[in-house]
């Protein structure tokens, strides 16, 4: 299956993050709120997250194996594995993090084998300048991203590279209907980067901001569901309501209408965009 490829080089200049996000006290303090719940909001959530959050299609990694060296390489904000899982055939060298307990239980159930430490993107506890490759997928968006990239410069080689990874839902089929289902029933809900940015805004800091130098590489990604797995993916989101709340019941009840207009035979394929922003500093 076939992506789409672009490329963007800054001059070796070394930008600030984001100026939109640097310009203001308040901007600032969102920041770390958001590093701060990424911590904890998956507490709780950790097995239905490993059940049904969709995994990463093969063109992902076929692209990656051709522009990154995975002799060394730890993935950050590793959830319960599902991408680390992709980077086992292909690494020399493989170390998770992950701060949140849940999750890092989840994960070691997993994958036994690989360690998982209990650091963060901006405090790995990871040697320095031991890694050719890091990886931050469907997690970038809760890190203090200064911080962060402060410390891939100190636990990447020379020329290591870090590639920022979503599975971005499709605004086609099941989105609006359930974003929609969303925005009336979880206070949390943003699009983009929870809340930070706009998606197009996201796109456009990672491009032009970030780093010295980018790829970008994107590909589809059709997940077939049963109802099932589609709830329970959207129970393991961030933002939904939990069986505690009094809207629950209602809340349930239009995701799985949301989940029927669109099924034949019980099952329903939810489309994604994975992408990856791979770059160096």
């Amino acid at each position: 299956m076939k992506g789409r490829i672009s490329r963007n080089r800054t001059g070796g200049i070394d930008f600030p993050p984001d100026r939109s996000i640097l310009s203001s006290k308040k901007k600032g303090n969102a920041i770390m709120q958001t590093t701060e719940k990424g911590k904890s909001v998956f507490s709780g959530k950790a097995e239905i997250y490993a059940r049904n959050r969709p995994s990463y299609p093969p063109a992902l990694m076929q692209w990656l194996k051709g522009h990154a060296d995975f002799a060394s390489a730890a993935d950050i904000g590793a959830g319960t594995g599902l991408f680390t899982a992709c980077l086992l055939p292909e690494c020399g060298e493989l170390t998770a993090v992950e701060p949140n307990r849940d999750m890092r239980a989840a994960f070691q159930s997993f994958l036994p084998g690989i360690p998982c430490l209990p650091g963060t993107a901006e405090k790995t506890g990871l040697p320095d300048h031991s890694l050719s490759l890091v990886s931050a997928a469907q997690a970038f968006h809760w890190f203090d991203e200064i911080r962060f990239r402060e410390e891939c410069r100190r636990i990447l080689r020379p020329e290591g590279k870090l590639a920022v990874i979503w599975n971005n839902r499709s605004q086609q089929g099941f989105g609006p209907a359930y974003s929609e289902v969303c925005r009336k029933y979880c206070p949390d809900f943003r699009s983009g980067h929870v809340g930070k940015r706009t998606p197009e805004e996201g796109d456009r800091f990672l491009r032009e901001n970030y780093f010295r130098e980018v790829e970008i590489f994107r590909c589809p990604n059709p997940v077939p569901r049963t109802e099932e797995q589609f709830i329970g993916d959207k129970l393991s989101r961030s933002y939904a309501l939990t069986a505690s709340s009094p809207d629950y019941p209602a809340f349930l009840r239009e995701l799985r209408a949301v989940f029927r207009k669109f099924a034949v035979d019980g099952m329903a394929v939810e489309e994604y965009e994975t992408v990856v922003y791979l770059g160096r500093f």
